[in-house]
């Protein structure tokens, strides 16, 4: 259990480091304003209309960094900065939702899986945690924690495969928005670096709970192993 909570400490700081470098870097971006002084709700229409995507909706959504496309509704919700606001940082995320709505228009696989895995990981997601607690605390009584703890980890691994799955669905949602961005002359050179670099720390935070994700459960399963072993 020690070696539980140590790792999910470490993980959890690198996590926080991540995040805070995260918002710094779009706060930063936020106060530069966008030469062609589009709103974020501005390129958003823009980018869906030129994609030849008309059954999707431009709406506000609040707090900081909310922002999401829901494919359930065909709406792209704005965080109120990126929603109103004419910066860099508002370019490159509404664009960034707005290549959700793209993959989804044009059938992306991996979105699709993403989107199968939604209702299975909201159930794997709430009792897994505590499922695989339950198994540890138990190990001293007797064989029948195994399959408990055993239960934990398969409930767990459900929600290690979405963030797998979610890398290559956000990376690939940037890269569609930057390339509509340089290609319609939406920033030029020095706004098309800031775009990008933005996007790359949103990427890094799917990228370390990935790992931890991907590390907590391979903890779990060396606990398991040896649990068997003994």
């Amino acid at each position: 259990m020690i070696g539980y909570y140590l790792l999910t400490g470490i993980l959890f700081l690198i996590g926080m480091a991540v995040s805070n470098a995260l918002k710094n870097k779009f706060k930063e971006y936020g106060q530069i304003p966008l030469s062609l002084g589009l709103s974020g709700k501005e390129v958003a229409e823009r980018m869906l209309r030129e994609n030849g995507i008309n059954d999707v909706t431009v709406t506000s959504s609040d707090g900081f960094l909310s922002d999401h496309y829901n494919p359930a509704n065909k709406t792209v919700n704005l965080s109120p900065d990126v929603y109103g606001g004419r910066s860099i940082s508002a370019a490159a995320v509404a664009a960034h939702e707005c290549g959700h709505a793209v993959q989804h228009a044009q059938a992306y696989s991996m979105l699709q899986l993403r989107s199968t895995l939604v209702p299975i990981v909201q159930v794997s997601t709430t009792l897994g945690q505590w499922v695989i607690i339950a198994g540890l605390g138990m190990m001293g009584f007797g064989g029948g924690n195994q399959t408990i703890l055993l239960i934990g980890i398969l409930l767990f691994a459900v929600t290690t495969a979405f963030s797998l799955v979610t890398l290559p669905v956000e990376y690939d949602a940037s890269a569609r928005a930057l390339k509509w961005m340089e290609a319609t002359n939406l920033t030029n050179r020095n706004e098309h670096d800031k775009a990008a670099d933005a996007l790359k720390w949103a990427a890094r935070t799917y990228v370390v709970a990935a790992l931890a994700s991907v590390a907590q459960l391979v903890y779990f399963i060396s606990v398991f192993l040896n649990r068997r072993s003994d």
